[in-house]
């Protein structure tokens, strides 16, 4: 009988040494929890703060991987509304200081300051404070970054940015199946970080749920960017597309046949719409450092985030300080 206690015992303690590691050592038995939502298909659920591999991740009232924020800025604040996916969002692998809209602030206040001190420059600049709102999930489209916006507005922004991934132009319209039903995307805390741990990586995955067929899945895609770009122009505020390209896209190969087209009509939608266009293959593909920019077939490294917030930042000054200053 002893024995038993003494096992029962000597169990309990690994467990609960276990669970205490994996709480503070990798955070788990906290993730951050999705609500569903009709029109969005899902959203971070608001006023989240947690750790996940030591990376602070942080949730505001607005669903936005940003601080709390006022609803309108002050005059001297210049906002952008950053709308993307998990490449914008840089999910739990990505700390709160190193995502592209935190990256975007600081290099938007250098550049900015750069010119205002530059003797040459006739630029007035009326701007002291700069913010970057990240309204972004992982696997949205631009369908579900469009009910966003058509939900929230732009706050005020004085320019959009809508980052997009070529996988995006074939995402699937919004829904809310996988809440609660893939473990990526949790409604509830789970009971204990050791049933986290088992749950995500040691059970099998449930099958994806199976959504209705598209005619033109692009095409779909393509009006709803139209359909961003229109809120943007009734709000009277600068619009910006950037779309970064998937690992794969380069090297011999390229993009693939269907990748080819979905571009070719988002070029053409380009030109038509008159969008300003950040197209980052060829930028990525002119780069010395090509390998360090990903780390994954999709996902940015820190290199990687520093690329594209840095473009993105310089365009914004170019087109909307230079020109409406």
């Amino acid at each position: 009988m002893k024995v038993v206690l003494l096992v029962l015992a000597l169990s309990a303690g690994l467990w609960a040494t276990i669970e205490v590691l994996l709480r503070v050592l990798l955070g788990f038995g906290n993730p951050l929890i999705y609500i569903a939502d009709a029109e969005c298909g899902y959203l971070l659920a608001p006023n989240q703060r947690v750790r996940r591999l030591a990376n602070r991740i942080e949730i505001n009232e607005y669903s936005m991987r940003t601080v709390a924020i006022a609803l309108r800025p002050t005059p001297d604040t210049l906002r952008v509304l950053l709308l993307g996916d998990s490449v914008a969002n840089g999910g739990w692998w990505t700390d709160q200081t190193d995502t592209i809209s935190e990256i975007m602030a600081r290099q938007l206040s250098l550049q900015v300051q750069h010119l205002a001190s530059d003797a040459q420059s006739s630029i007035k600049v009326n701007y002291s404070d700069f913010e970057v709102l990240n309204a972004s999930a992982n696997s949205w489209g631009p369908r579900n970054q469009l009910a966003y916006a058509k939900r929230f507005g732009v706050f005020g922004a004085k320019a959009v940015v809508l980052l997009l991934n070529t996988d995006d132009l074939f995402s699937s319209p919004p829904s809310a199946q996988v809440v609660g039903r893939d473990r990526s995307y949790p409604d509830r805390q789970p009971r204990s970080a050791t049933l986290e741990l088992l749950g995500r990586y040691l059970l099998p995955t449930l099958p994806a749920p199976q959504l209705a067929a598209e005619s033109d899945v692009v095409g779909c895609n393509l009006e709803a960017i139209r359909q961003i770009q229109k809120i943007a122009v009734s709000a009277n505020v600068e619009f910006l597309l950037a779309v970064t390209p998937k690992r794969g896209e380069f090297g011999d190969s390229g993009s693939r046949d269907w990748e080819v087209k979905a571009r070719s009509r988002l070029a053409e939608l380009v030109e038509c719409e008159k969008i300003t266009y950040i197209d980052f293959l060829p930028i990525f593909n002119s780069a010395a450092k090509l390998p360090t920019l990903y780390r994954d077939s999709i996902h940015l490294s820190p290199e990687g985030n520093q690329l594209v917030s840095k473009t993105i930042s310089s365009e914004i000054v170019a087109v909307f300080l230079q020109n409406k200053s």
